[in-house]
């Protein structure tokens, strides 16, 4: 019974740090980005968060929300995120979910796919971490850092026309997650 209520706990902290991710990134979507929030991928046990499709549509944003320790700043040791304790393995998961993506939208030339973690609680430095990882890096941002740093990362005019048609291919290749 202890064990369940403690998976639930963390099922409910998890959907709260989600649900304060997603109220920060609605902004963005007056500037003309696509969200979609809580996917999966069929035949996939993981879900992905939030997905960001950028105005210009040659990015697609693979983020995952993460409530860590208040009191504990992340950083990198060693080449490895901490917060109090190491956190590397689910940077590495976020990875490799937007690897998984990547793949399975079958992107046009010129579209990248860039994996980002959105800490609530724990301070992050100022500008974020960019971490290298196999296959790449993983952004991993204070939750006050992410809507800046996706308005500055869109350098490109905004397309609404490539921005809706790779919105359709993540609505068509990605579904709700239940």
């Amino acid at each position: 019974m202890r064990q369940a209520d403690a998976v639930a706990a963390r099922w409910e902290h998890g959907a709260a740090g989600e649900a304060a991710t997603a109220r920060l990134l609605a902004p963005l979507s007056r500037a003309g980005w696509h969200i979609r929030h809580d996917l999966r991928l069929s035949g996939r046990r993981f879900n992905v968060d939030h997905v960001l499709v950028s105005p210009c549509g040659t990015a697609v944003v693979v983020a995952d929300t993460k409530t860590w320790h208040r009191g504990r700043p992340t950083m990198l040791i060693g080449g490895r995120v901490h917060c109090g304790d190491d956190r590397h393995d689910q940077v590495e998961a976020v990875a490799r979910y937007a690897r998984l993506v990547e793949a399975a939208l079958d992107l046009p030339p010129g579209v990248v796919v860039v994996p980002l973690i959105v800490v609530h609680g724990s301070p992050v430095a100022p500008g974020g971490l960019e971490v290298p990882v196999s296959g790449g890096t993983v952004w991993v941002l204070g939750a006050g850092e992410v809507v800046p740093r996706l308005q500055q990362a869109v350098q490109a005019l905004p397309d609404r026309h490539r921005a809706q048609a790779l919105d359709a291919r993540v609505t068509a290749v990605l579904s709700p997650y239940r």
